[in-house]
């Protein structure tokens, strides 16, 4: 890239990084000279499969839009090693691993090799920005601690950092601000976060007054910070919400709900609600106009069309037995028997349950003469087709002509008393309407209620949930990479829950993004990921800052200063 092209991008740190979701938007920006608006200078996560699918993405992208080389499809394909592909282009292989680091920020647990200096931190951002002030700071703190999920289960009303360090995870992103004074931050996290508090105070409020001061906030937490810029203020603004309230001190009045953005709502093909900051440096031009609301998109419109495939099976549950666990305490214990995964055995099963299943949900005559899947799909899954409608909003931020075919379309493989309860409920749903609740498989009978302790108590009633084809889907979080019990497929006829690549459509990942690790990994990272196409819009937003800064910049005859 020239001298000129490299002064005019605006360079990005990404925190928290997780596979890119958010890097993805904003990268996707392009101009009109075919020039990607923002480049990832550095992206830090620490686990290690999404590090490395980081830093594949940041290998993608060292090429100009449209012209990365067939080497790279080659190796999606499974024609080569990752390492060929990294051997075959060495200046693009060396500046992706300076882009993507794998490092823990805060303190990290004993044995956790990857933990990071906040010294060598900001060494790397120092090299990375290579003197630029405008610059754009992403990325999401982890969440566990404020999610409402995992407050429930560990039945948490009141946080305590002490005992709990990823509370004050949003330090870590909080320090980098008031060191490197960012032009602009966009932060998020999960809608829990609005109701976490600790005994002293509402955390969500914490954390506003913190970004809008960091400099001071970080002070009073002991820590030393150098500033060269007298600029340390920001102003936190809704993505949502026009400001029309201001403070005395010119800062914008929102309430709390303002910054919690309804994905839906704006062409994401699943309803997930999440917290998203945009934080402005108070000597910065203030955001004008904000997400556009669009049409919904439904889950079968983003992944109706694509192969259907059966799911695997691997045991059939035999009985339980009462035993005693290291502390003499009574556990039950569970036993299988190990099933060969094969069609054959698989349309066995399948034909049987669907006939017994007649009885309680009425006849399955449509599935008589229906062409059962015979495949568990594949890694990479060769089509010309680009599965999707032509006319579909979507349809170009999917494709890649380039990539012919599909992929990470594979099928779990799943107990084969999940296969059928997966089959009552999705038969169910698509007479009903609704996925059904515990109590409906207890009444249906024929062995349906989970062996589980508890099965009976209402807590889990829909621990097994069908996604509805015509709205879009619930919320795809990490806990995929566990089973798929939530994203339960709504055609009867597969039988199975979600692929990775149902699931990345369903975040609004292009077709051509590669995950590295295993299946699991490859869970884990997609539910962990902000949709991108909702980045790709935020990018829009914060573009129109800049230029807007820029423009008064010139105006006042300092164009060499722009951002200082």
């Amino acid at each position: 890239m020239d001298k000129r092209k490299t002064e005019n991008v605006i360079p990005i740190i990404d925190l928290f990084a997780g596979p890119g979701g958010l890097g993805e938007g904003f990268s996707s920006l392009i101009d009109e000279n075919n020039e990607r608006v923002f480049k990832i200078r550095l992206s830090i996560e620490k686990d290690e499969h999404a590090h490395q699918t980081l830093k594949l993405r940041s290998f993608f992208r060292q090429f100009k839009p449209g012209k990365v080389p067939e080497d790279y499809y080659t190796f999606v394909r499974g024609g080569m090693t990752i390492d060929e592909l990294y051997k075959k282009y060495p200046k693009e292989a060396t500046h992706s691993d300076e882009e993507a680091w794998c490092g823990t920020l805060g303190i990290p647990d004993k044995d956790d090799k990857n933990g990071v200096s906040n010294e060598d931190v900001d060494e790397r951002i120092k090299v990375a920005l290579a003197g630029n002030t405008k610059w754009l700071l992403i990325g999401g703190p982890p969440c566990q601690a404020y999610s409402l999920a995992g407050r429930s289960r560990r039945k948490e009303t009141i946080l305590d950092s002490t005992k709990d360090k990823r509370v004050d995870l949003y330090k870590e992103y909080l320090r980098i601000i008031a060191v490197h004074s960012p032009a602009i931050f966009v932060m998020e996290n999960v809608k829990g976060l609005l109701s976490a508090k600790t005994e002293e105070e509402n955390i969500f409020r914490r954390i506003l007054n913190d970004l809008s001061d960091p400099v001071t906030a970080c002070l009073s937490e002991g820590e030393k910070i150098t500033k060269k810029n007298p600029a340390t203020k920001y102003r936190i603004y809704s993505l949502t919400t026009e400001t029309t309230e201001f403070d005395s001190d010119g800062n914008p009045i929102f309430n709390p709900k303002d910054f919690l953005i309804k994905a839906e709502d704006y062409g994401i093909p699943q309803k997930r609600h999440r917290i998203i900051l945009l934080g402005v440096r108070e000597d910065c031009p203030s955001p004008e106009g904000t997400l556009e609301k669009s049409d919904q998109v439904s889950l079968e419109s983003v992944i109706g069309k694509l192969p259907p495939v059966r799911s695997g099976i691997t045991r059939l549950f035999s009985h339980s037995t009462i035993e005693k666990d290291n502390e003499g305490n009574p556990k039950k214990k569970r036993h299988y028997i190990k099933v060969k995964d094969s069609y054959e055995n698989w349309l066995s099963y399948v034909n049987d349950f669907d006939k017994e299943l007649d009885g309680f949900i009425g006849s399955s005559e449509h599935h008589v003469n229906t062409d059962w899947p015979t495949t568990l799909g594949r890694e990479f899954w060769p089509s010309q087709r680009p599965h999707i409608d032509a006319s579909h909003q979507l349809e170009s931020w999917y494709k890649d002509k380039k990539l012919a075919g599909i992929l990470h379309h594979v099928s779990r493989k799943h107990l084969i008393d999940d296969l059928k309860r997966y089959l009552f409920a999705s038969r169910y749903t698509s007479q009903k309407g609704t996925f059904p609740r515990l109590e409906d498989y207890k009444l249906a009978g024929n062995n349906l209620l989970p062996d589980h302790e508890n099965a009976e108590s209402g807590k889990f009633s829909d621990r097994f949930r069908v996604q509805l084809p015509d709205i879009p889907a619930t919320t795809v979080t990490s806990h995929i990479s566990k089973d798929g019990h939530y994203f339960i497929h709504y055609d009867s006829v597969q039988c199975r829950s979600f692929t990775v690549r149902e699931a990345a459509r369903v975040q609004t990942f292009p077709d051509n993004y590669f995950f590295c690790g295993e299946r699991t990994q490859q869970f884990h990272q997609v539910g962990n990921a902000v949709p991108p196409f909702l980045a790709f819009q935020i990018a829009n937003v914060v573009h129109k800052i800049f230029q807007r800064r820029e423009t008064e910049s010139v105006k006042k005859g300092t164009k060499n200063e722009i951002l200082m």
